[in-house]
């Protein structure tokens, strides 16, 4: 579903299950239903193409026929859903006619709604001719100036910082005596929109394009024109050889390739291929551009990091830095006034100035043309700190109308423009979290799926895995930046550049997708919420909310701060997606009309100070998240079982879940499953074979039923599994387990002990296992080996026993070993680990244990034992504990010191702690 469309994928598919349901409507009105069916699909068609116009070059009545259409479709899908939700959730498998008559005597026949839905429908098509409505095609629109070119050409003399960039790239391309070498070059320069990436481009062309016998600079832009870009390029290489004449020497792709080949396939040339957005036309280009024996260089520039994959040699363009960004901010507010340093400037404004002018720079995170528009900005205004605090607060909020401000919007817009309407829609829905707000991965997904933004597209492919699909490709699309989880280089939450979030603040608002409460005032041109965004409030500035009608609000998420003025439950019909996330409910909220919200589909109450559910959570049966983590709830209502289509459950790991939790078989996710009161619990959790995710709190030694249970559970990528009791498990059914293939993590906390590695726990089978904390009671030294094969490991965690272990017990990691290991966690062994040169090279974290004996069977030099902590390039952090039992106290502090010196002579000067 997109924005431009608002909800008439969901509605057409909706008419078409109310032909085909159990309804037994008669023949007329299943007519009615047909023909909106195939007005609404004629509808959609048109709004797509709406979707491809930039809004300032459409006309006004396009926009407001599509608005129409868009709220129509809304409207349309709330009456469906009340049919729909009424007819099935409250006599659900009471199918007899008695039962169908009181479902209509209830809620009325559907004929008469479905003549008012066909009525507006007509109306709203009649309008197109009426109002002279063309959708945004085949009409003269007045030509346009890429703003680019003004940023472009007033950041040139006044950038900052790029001579580092471009010194940098030209190495990279030239190597380090800055000549031309005989073999072909390839970067490509991606990032964020508005960093500079032509502007350092033309830096680089400009400084080293004498050295090549022909070079040229083009842009490709979002719709490219391949014969003009063809001959704009032989143009510029030889402006002699290829006059005006060109248009009628060459006519087709074909023969301008042909040309380009044969000309470039003998000379050193150099060539800025600007502003690639799609992958396909690179490789068209490419194929224009010979490999030579003579030497090359080609650049392109994307905001596409998938694209910049593709090209090859891809250079992340990084943000300016505080000093620099200060450098531009002021030289672009104040010239140079005959000042030659930040400090000089600064001490001609007051602490207050300074100060916001910090905090402005934060927002503008080392992008040049934020720093730039907001620097206009502030050059317009006197030089009062009330005024730069009101440009601070605006920023990321979407409310300035500037002209500058709305020229950095179209530059960004060109990203948002380029997008697929699926991905609009869900890069819009992030103006509901505020700005600098870490947005988590997978909140983010299941609240797509809720509203409907993810259709199923693939067979075999869950809705969440096309989610994550999205997430990704707006990563690439530079639209939002990563936070990736420390060790395991997993991604797991996002954040938006206060730029973007300006912009899709400010384009939501124009779509109607979202009302946002923030403290400043309401950002809707409409009199109905359809989304509802409370981050700030006070109980003053909630007038709007207690005379606004909100039985159309979809979704209302509330931050902590804004809590104060979130109405009741009862004031909304249509609701999908409930967040009240670390809000504290406590107080004396109600969560009584809970049960009401006979749509809803997303449940956040994670830290919301709840003791307990409502029993009639049972009644939701579209829900399909429910988060209650932090709220120490005792135990979950019975009536949870009753939510067939519940795809992810979180509860605290003492939350006891009732008998019947075998019946949720859309279960996806399930975090974290007490399997405390009855084994009847793992034989019911192993009918949940949609499982991904999986936390296990044990209490009792049921492991052999547990192994049959996961035996079963072959979608499993995360499998978490704690135990308490004073016992060592052996879990020596589980060495017989076949982890499925797609296992990302498997984090089995001790006293849980296999008896040997893992079945298939190899490089062959294993392909995407990031974490892996076991202990193990048998490990050799080739089992260790296996597990250095693993392609994508980076976080392991092992314990062996050391009454398993030889003489020695030691180990040796050999060259080529855990490629991508970056934490290594290893207890229990009788001798230290030695590490060759090759092993282990992106390590930063080491913690082991051995005993002091052990090690001084080790060949030593003056240093102390040949542990080869030299020959782990990237280490950071050591942690060593030696087992003293049988060793003399001096041999412990001799054996503390020679290792503690072994860190101290490392390159990297690790932290390291050493303790007996």
């Amino acid at each position: 579903m997109e924005v431009v469309t608002g909800a008439l994928p969901s509605v057409i598919t909706k008419l078409g299950e109310l032909l085909v349901g159990e309804y037994n409507l008669p023949q007329g009105v299943k007519g009615e239903i047909r023909f909106i069916q195939s007005e609404l699909e004629s509808m959609k068609g048109a709004l797509e193409k709406v979707s491809n116009t930039p809004p300032d070059r459409l006309d006004i009545q396009d926009k407001i026929w599509a608005r129409d259409v868009r709220e129509l479709s809304y409207d349309i899908e709330d009456s469906i859903d009340k049919f729909r939700v009424r007819g099935t959730s409250k006599f659900v498998n009471r199918r007899s006619l008695m039962r169908k008559a009181i479902i209509f005597l209830e809620i009325g026949s559907p004929a008469p709604r479905i003549r008012r839905i066909r009525s507006r429908v007509s109306e709203v098509h009649e309008r197109c001719p009426r109002y002279d409505v063309n959708l945004g095609v085949d009409k003269p629109t007045k030509p346009t100036v890429d703003p680019r070119l003004f940023s472009q050409y007033t950041m040139i003399k006044d950038l900052v910082g790029i001579d580092e960039t471009r010194d940098e790239l030209i190495k990279i391309l030239m190597g380090e005596n800055g000549v031309p070498s005989q073999q072909g070059k390839i970067v490509s320069i991606v990032g964020f929109g508005g960093m500079g990436k032509t502007t350092i481009a033309n830096a680089v062309y400009e400084k080293i394009s004498a050295q090549f016998d022909c070079y040229a600079f083009v842009s490709v832009s979002r719709t490219p024109d391949l014969n003009k870009l063809f001959k704009d390029i032989l143009y510029q290489l030889d402006r002699n050889k290829y006059d005006d004449s060109i248009n009628e020497t060459f006519v087709y792709e074909q023969q301008l390739i042909n040309e380009l080949r044969e000309f470039l396939q003998h000379k050193r040339y150099f060539l800025v291929i600007d502003d690639i957005w799609d992958i396909s036309v690179w490789q068209t280009i490419r194929r224009a551009l010979p490999d030579n024996d003579i030497g090359y260089i080609i650049i392109t520039t994307t905001r596409n990091f998938g694209v910049a994959e593709e090209v090859g040699g891809a250079y992340k363009l990084k943000p300016l830095s505080l000093s620099n960004s200060q450098k531009l901010l002021y030289r672009r507010i104040f010239g140079n006034e005959n000042k030659d340093s930040i400090e000089d400037i600064e001490k001609c404004l007051n602490k207050e100035l300074a100060e916001v002018s910090k905090r402005i720079l934060q927002k503008c995170g080392g992008v040049p043309l934020a720093i730039v528009t907001i620097a206009s900005l502030l050059a317009s205004k006197a030089r009062n700190e009330i005024d730069w605090y009101d440009v601070y607060n605006s920023i990321g909020t979407g409310l300035s109308d500037s002209t500058d401000v709305v020229n950095m919007r179209k530059i960004l817009s060109l990203s948002y423009y380029e997008m697929p309407s699926h991905l609009r829609t869900c890069l819009l829905y992030l103006s509901m979290f505020p700005a600098d707000y870490k947005i988590e991965k997978d909140r983010l997904i299941w609240m797509w799926i809720a509203e409907g933004f993810i259709q199923c597209e693939n067979q075999g492919k869950s809705l969440f895995a096309i989610g994550d699909s999205y997430f990704n490709e707006l990563m690439n699309r530079s639209m939002i930046q990563p936070i990736y989880e420390r060790y395991t280089g997993l991604i797991y939450a996002c954040h938006v550049h206060h730029m973007v979030h300006d912009l899709i603040c400010f384009l939501s608002s124009e779509e109607n997708l979202v009302t946002i409460l923030n403290g400043v005032r309401y950002t809707s041109p409409s009199k109905i919420f359809r989304r509802l965004s409370l981050q700030y409030g006070k109980e003053d500035n909630a007038m709007p909310l207690h005379t606004t009608n909100l039985q159309h609000v979809r979704s209302a998420v509330v931050f902590p701060s804004a809590f104060c003025v979130m109405p009741v439950l009862w004031r909304f019909r249509v609701l999908r997606v409930l967040n009240l996330q670390d809000c504290d409910l406590s107080r004396g909220y109600s969560l009584v009309y809970l049960k009401d919200l006979l749509k809803l589909r997303y449940l956040g109450l994670c830290a919301t100070h709840i003791a307990q559910l409502p029993q009639q959570i049972g009644n939701l049966k579209f829900l399909q998240t429910l988060d209650v983590r932090g709220n120490n709830m005792f135990s979950l209502p019975s009536t949870v079982v009753q939510l067939k289509n519940l795809m992810c459950l979180y509860i605290d790991e003492f939350t006891r879940v009732p008998n019947g939790i075998g019946s949720l078989t859309n279960l996806e996710v399930l975090s974290t499953l007490d399997i405390t009161v009855s084994i009847d619990i793992i034989e019911e959790l192993g009918q949940l074979m949609k499982l991904r995710v999986l936390h296990i709190l044990l209490f009792i030694d049921w492991s052999g039923k547990l192994v049959e249970c996961l035996s079963k559970l072959q979608n499993i990528e995360y499998l978490y599994i704690k135990t308490f009791g004073d016992n060592q498990w052996d879990f020596g059914g589980l060495d017989a387990w076949v982890a499925p293939q797609h296992l990302c993590r498997l984090d089995i906390e001790w006293p849980c002990w296999f008896s040997t590695l893992p079945a298939r726990m190899n490089q062959s089978y294993l392909l995407d296992l990031v974490y892996l904390s076991i202990a193990v009671r048998d490990l050799g030294q080739v089992n260790l080996e296996t597990l250095g094969r693993l392609p994508a490991l980076r976080l392991l965690k092992l314990s062996v026993d050391p009454k398993n272990l030889g003489t020695l017990g030691g180990f040796i990691i050999g060259a080529g070993l855990f490629p991508c290991l970056v934490l290594f966690q290893f207890g229990g062994s009788i001798g230290p680990i030695v590490f060759q040169q090759g092993a282990m090279p992106r390590l930063e974290i080491l913690n082991f244990e051995f005993c002091v004996q052990a090690a001084r069977q080790i060949t030593c030099n003056g240093d102390g034992p040949e542990l080869g902590l030299g020959n782990l390039p990237s280490l950071q952090d050591v942690k060593i504990y030696l087992r003293s039992r049988g060793a003399s106290k001096e041999e412990v502090r001799e054996l503390e010191a020679a290792l503690r010196h072994a860190a101290e002579i490392h390159p990297n000067l690790p932290k390291h702690q050493i303790c007996g």
